[in-house]
């Protein structure tokens, strides 16, 4: 189902897990979308001045966050933990965002781009370029 394309601008993307956080981001023409290399989730927030600097230098104006659904569409345990985490964080950067359903995300990245599970992120950080360009195709707009 499409929603609708949404308002072009440079937006980073966030596949996170309970341990790694995937990045990726998208030029403000959403033509090039670009992985990142993955961050370490911790328990006081600090990977937040990452994320600060990447927003910087990317000139960053929005964040995407995918959420696992299962296939009914419900929220998962870990969907519920991504939910919290990407609301606690959007609101200490400030910038609008939104939630994307990833369910699959990390089946599609190891099939198309033909990578295996490992312990460096890179596959976090693939899963997060197909989030982002899911939303690019689809929306939903960010909330402001």
């Amino acid at each position: 189902m499409k929603l609708s394309t949404p308002r072009k601008r440079s937006v980073i993307s966030l596949d996170i897990g309970s341990k790694r956080i995937g990045l990726a981001y998208c030029d403000a023409l959403h033509i090039t979308v670009s992985i990142l290399p993955a961050i370490k989730r911790s328990k006081d927030f600090s990977e937040l001045n990452i994320l600060r600097a990447y927003i910087m230098k990317h000139n960053i104006k929005g964040i995407i966050i995918g959420l696992p659904l299962d296939d009914k569409g419900e929220l998962t345990t870990q969907a519920k933990d991504c939910k919290k985490y990407g609301e606690f964080i959007t609101s200490k950067l400030n910038l609008p965002f939104n939630f994307v359903n990833e369910h699959s995300s990390t089946w599609e990245s190891i099939n198309r781009f033909g990578l295996k599970k490992d312990k460096s992120g890179i596959l976090d950080s693939f899963s997060a370029k197909i989030i982002l360009e899911q939303w690019i195709l689809d929306g939903p707009e960010l909330k402001e």
